[in-house]
């Protein structure tokens, strides 16, 4: 099939940064796209040759979307699988499949998934409501302090808290949840994973992740990552491993633990491109947005190596503004060497909420760090 210049439609669900930054690679190769996003103000309405607003939690919606388009992909993992499973019984290529995402979107499902198939992984334990996981805390089953994740609508940080005391599980959300076994490590890892419909894997270097300390939320990436080789070949077995568990299509980001005696246990994955990936824009020689394109539309993946060090800088909202967004001093982090800003279109800031990110390259990784901590030191995502 011809996709380049000609009427082949590639679709999106989902119509955020991710997507976004997916259309600057579709727009270089001239590949006609369609979103679909339930924001009218969605970050990719201004890049797609057609958007939808809708909700891509309805069937209908998503159905009669799918229909128009030659391939769907996706962005966010809160989509109809349903309506995935229809649309690729009427002969339309979804990637990653229905069947993949089945396994990821819950993450109780998740992790039962890496105990079927030896995947190693923190121990856990699944619970179907808050009173379930209550009533295990009463029995004495669980022991403080323990990782809570909710099963389903997590994201940047959300849904997860560690649990030092029974008064913890109070705030909780409702509904499914895991109760994971808190892990010791050095560090938290992760390896994006290409694969096309024809067999051909590759997986990118290991990155290194910092998380805030309250927001659990990523604030640095760093590639490659500050461990041994021994560690880093170790960390890229096992994220293949996963990547032929789940035989997806396309990129699966696979988060890990480095434990204190260097072992490797998968956090979690996400069947897309992902924040840790970010880094490859200016670092890699192929870009994870390019490489999602070339993997889903069964093109020769890219080489993963990097050209040079990358770190990247999540720009998030500060605490204490909501509102009309405003990038105070980001024409002085403009001035620092090998700095690239990418802000992300929301046009609405809130506290800690991903308004963009910073790459910073250097052939010396470690001067690229201390420019990171200037780049978040001066830059301040507040409102008006």
């Amino acid at each position: 099939m011809n996709y380049f210049s000609t009427n082949f439609t590639l679709g999106i669900l989902g119509g955020g940064q991710l997507g976004k930054m997916m259309l600057y690679e579709t727009r270089k190769w001239d590949i006609r796209t369609s979103v679909l996003d339930p924001s009218a103000e969605a970050p990719c309405r201004i890049s797609a040759d057609t958007f939808e607003q809708g909700d891509l939690m309805d069937f209908e919606t998503v159905y009669n979307f799918g229909k128009k388009v030659d391939v769907l992909t996706f962005e966010i993992e809160g989509v109809n699988i349903e309506a995935l499973e229809k649309l690729e019984s009427e002969g339309i290529k979804v990637y990653p499949s229905a069947a993949t995402l089945r396994n990821i979107q819950d993450k109780g499902v998740q992790k039962q998934f890496y105990k079927d198939h030896q995947i190693p992984t923190s121990p856990f334990k699944v619970f179907k409501d808050k009173n379930d996981l209550n009533e295990a805390i009463v029995r004495k089953e669980l022991h403080f302090p323990f990782v809570w994740k909710s099963c389903t609508g997590g994201y940047d940080g959300k849904g997860v808290s560690i649990i030092r005391a029974a008064e913890d599980v109070i705030p909780l959300s409702e509904g499914a949840c895991i109760a994971e076994k808190l892990i010791p490590f050095k560090n938290e890892l992760a390896v994006i994973v290409a694969r096309n419909p024809s067999g051909e894997v590759t997986t990118y270097p290991v990155v290194e992740m910092e998380f805030h300390p309250e927001a659990n939320q990523v604030e640095y990436v760093i590639c490659p990552a500050r461990i041994d080789e021994a560690v880093a070949a170790k960390a890229r077995a096992v994220a293949t491993k996963v990547s032929e568990a789940f035989k997806h299509v396309g990129l699966l980001a696979v988060e890990m633990f480095q434990t204190e005696d260097d072992e490797i246990l998968v956090n979690e994955v996400a069947p897309r491109p992902h924040n840790s990936g970010h880094y490859s824009i200016e670092a890699s020689y192929t870009n994870q947005f390019e490489q999602q394109i070339r993997a889903i539309l069964d093109l020769p993946l890219g080489n993963t190596d990097s050209k040079v060090g990358g770190i990247m800088v999540n720009l998030v909202g500060a605490e204490g503004h909501t509102g009309p967004v405003v990038y105070k001093n980001i024409e002085k982090i403009l001035k620092m060497e090998g700095v690239t800003p990418h802000i992300y279109g929301k046009k609405e800031t809130r506290p800690f909420r991903k308004m963009g990110h910073v790459t910073i390259v250097n052939k010396d990784l470690s001067k690229a760090r201390k420019i990171a901590e200037e780049v978040k030191k001066t830059i301040e995502v507040i409102s008006q």
